[in-house]
Order: C-alpha cells, then structure tokens, then sequence
C-alpha cells in the first residue's frame, strides 16, 4: 500500500459566516504572521520568568507570537460594511471573494484605527481598492495622523481623503452600528457596537492583540500601544462591559476566526471563550 502524500503546511479558512438578528456578518483572514521575541512585544514590563511561566500554562510557546489580521465585513440587508482593510489589497480582497464578494460590491469601509495592519488594503497601487465605497473613520484618529508625517497615512489614507467622513464615539456609521471610544492603543483608537432585532455584537479591534498576553492580563504593557496606561484601562472597560453583558465579540487579532466571548478570570485579567455551534443554533 502507497502512502499517502503529505499535504505540506496548514491552510487555515479565509472566511467565517454568521447570524446576527437579521444580518451577515463574516470574519475574514487578511493574513497571517509570525513574530520572534514575542516578550519584546507583549508583557515588556513583566519578568521574563513570569513571561515563560504564564505563556507555559496557556499552551503556547513563550518565544513566539502568531498574528492574526481579521477584518469583518456586516451585511445589513441594504448595505455591505467593512470594517479595517488588513496588510494589503490582495489579502482581504482574497478573502472577500472566497466569501462570495467582490471589492466593488462594498458600500461603506469603516477603519477602527490607522496603524498599517488596518490601513493597508486600502489602496491598489494609485486606485481605490473599493472604489464604490464611502470611508469612515475617527476625527480623532485622523487629526493626529494627518499631522504626524507617516508614511503609510500619506500613501494609503492621504489618496482617498475626499472620500472619507471623520466621526466621534456614539456616532451611527451604518443602521445598528455605533462607534464606540476605545482609546489607547492609539490616539483615536475605536470599538463598534453591532445591533440586529435585539442581539448584540462588540467588535473590539485592537483593544487587545493577543488572547492570553493582553486580554488576559490587561495591564501588561505592550510594544504596540501609543498610550500604554490608557489602553490598560480601556481594555478593562471595553473587555469588563462584554463580559458583563456575555455579548459575543470580535477581536482583529484573535485566533481566527476571531469570533468569541470574554469572561472575567479569578486573577482580575479576562479569559477568551472561542465560539463553537452556538453561532449557527437557529
């Protein structure tokens, strides 16, 4: 008997669909990355022992980080809505169409911030990945980038200005949809409420970016947070209201695909709860 060929690396899904009430919403993998040295990243303010010890007891290596670049895309009935763009066009565009979408199809392209993981699909060289779509994103956010000189602002959000509008935390940016402040992680950093005939839905983004080292322990510092202190905080509040509420989330960096629920831990951190069949039990 032959053996079989081995199949070679693992391949995970590009998309995961789901009901809320009366809308569609699919998680979509941009992207994947591994990082070296990720207590350079996450815990910096905690001994390397601690680091090892805590990552040991979750099951994952201590020296490594595996990131998960996850936009999600809400189906109302009468528009599509994305929400964050990934690295570059080809991953979520990729992803869209493995779902049974196009990029012209979007309506609307809402970003939760503008670090380069979020903003990077929003340009196809010189044009418009979704092109049809009107953009949206934090007044906040967008006056410190404007101002700050980066370069991924300039060639990827910069373009496309005459086609954005800038909103502030309990703005409406689709029907059921509201922006919520999660500021941090980087200046006008936000959440987004997701409400379909009663149910509810966070979308956290980048509240927290891993689902041990900083949901699980909120007030470790890490690398990627402009305001380390406020983000600690907002993720207390952010993640403390989910649990309270045992409303499902949505975290851009969470395992894919990225859908969850948050519960409080013993220790005072949060505890990540993948979803199972519960998102498809009619």
């Amino acid at each position: 008997m032959a053996a079989a060929e081995m199949m070679g690396a693992t391949t995970p899904p590009q998309f995961f669909r789901f009901k809320l009430g009366s809308y569609e919403v699919v998680t979509l993998l941009g992207g994947t990355t591994t990082r070296d040295n990720a207590h350079a990243i996450f815990g910096t303010d905690v001994p390397e022992d601690e680091f090892a010890a805590v990552s040991d007891a979750h099951f994952i290596p201590a020296d490594r980080a595996q990131f998960f670049f996850t936009p999600m895309l809400v189906n109302t009935g009468s528009e599509l809505v994305l929400f964050d763009t990934g690295l570059a066009p080809e991953g979520v565009t990729g992803a869209l169409e493995a779902a049974g979408y196009s990029a012209d199809m979007v309506d609307r392209v809402v970003l939760t911030h503008m670090h380069g993981d979020h903003i990077g699909g929003l340009m196809s060289g010189d044009d418009a990945t979704f092109a049809n779509a009107a953009h949206v994103a934090g007044a906040v956010e967008d006056n410190h980038w404007s101002a700050s000189g980066n370069e991924g602002y300039e060639a990827k959000v910069r373009p496309l200005r005459e086609q954005f509008s800038f909103v502030d935390p309990g703005a409406s940016v689709a029907p059921g949809i509201t922006a919520v402040e999660a500021y941090g992680h980087t200046p006008g950093h936000m959440a987004y409420m997701v409400e379909s005939d009663g149910e509810q839905m966070m979308l956290f983004a980048d509240t927290a970016n891993h689902y041990v080292w900083s949901l699980g322990y909120p007030d470790w510092e890490v690398r990627f947070d402009m305001d380390k202190a406020q983000a600690a905080a907002t993720r207390r509040k952010i993640l403390g209201m989910i649990a309270a509420d045992r409303i499902p989330a949505i975290g851009y960096h969470m395992p894919f695909p990225a859908l969850g629920h948050v519960a409080p831990r013993g220790e005072g951190g949060f505890s990540w709860v993948p979803a199972s069949y519960q998102t498809w039990l009619e």
